[in-house]
C-alpha cells in the first residue's frame, strides 16, 4: 500500500445527483430551480439582512446614543480579590500585569485598573496600568507601593 493506490472503504462515498445534465437524467430543463423568480437566475445572491422588501430590521429598530472609537475599556479589580490571593499564597510581596495573567484575573490583551473595593491588609508592590485614588490610598496605607505603567 502506499498513497498512489490508497481508496476509501466500499460503501462509503455515494455519487452526486448530476443536476442540469439533460432530460434523460430528470434533473434537466430548469435543473431543480423551478421556473421563473429571483432564484431561478444565474448570479442570484441575497443580501445579508434582506427580508424580502419588507423594511429589514436593522432599519426599522431605533438608534440613539454615541460610540466612542478611542474608548480605553479597563479590567477592573477590586482590593477584596487581591486580598484573596495573598491569603491563599498565591502571592507574598509584588502583583505584577503577569501575576494577575497568571491567576486568569485578566487577560494578556487587558488594561488594568485597581478599584478601592475592599481592605488591603498586605504591603504589597502592585505595577498595572491604572489605580482609583481610594485603592492607591489604600494601598500605600498598608505600606505597600503602586506603581502605574
Amino acid at each position: 500500500m502506499s498513497l498512489h493506490n490508497l481508496t476509501p472503504a466500499e460503501g462509503s462515498i455515494k455519487k452526486g445527483k448530476r443536476i442540469a445534465r439533460g432530460e434523460g437524467s430528470g434533473k434537466g430543463g430548469t435543473a431543480t430551480r423551478g421556473h421563473n423568480g429571483q432564484k431561478s437566475r444565474s448570479g442570484y445572491s441575497k443580501k445579508i439582512g434582506f427580508e424580502g422588501g419588507q423594511m429589514p430590521l436593522q432599519r426599522r429598530v431605533p438608534k440613539f446614543g454615541f460610540t466612542n472609537i478611542n474608548r480605553k475599556e479597563y479590567q477592573g479589580i477590586n482590593l477584596d480579590k487581591i486580598q484573596a490571593l495573598v491569603d491563599s499564597g498565591k502571592i507574598t510581596d509584588t502583583l505584577s500585569l503577569e501575576t494577575l495573567i497568571i491567576h486568569r484575573l485578566a487577560g494578556k490583551n487587558d488594561l488594568v485598573k485597581i478599584l478601592g473595593n475592599g481592605e488591603l491588609k498586605a504591603k504589597l508592590n502592585i505595577t498595572v496600568h491604572k489605580f482609583t485614588a481610594t485603592a492607591k490610598a489604600a494601598i500605600e496605607a498598608a505600606g505597600g507601593e503602586a506603581v502605574a505603567l
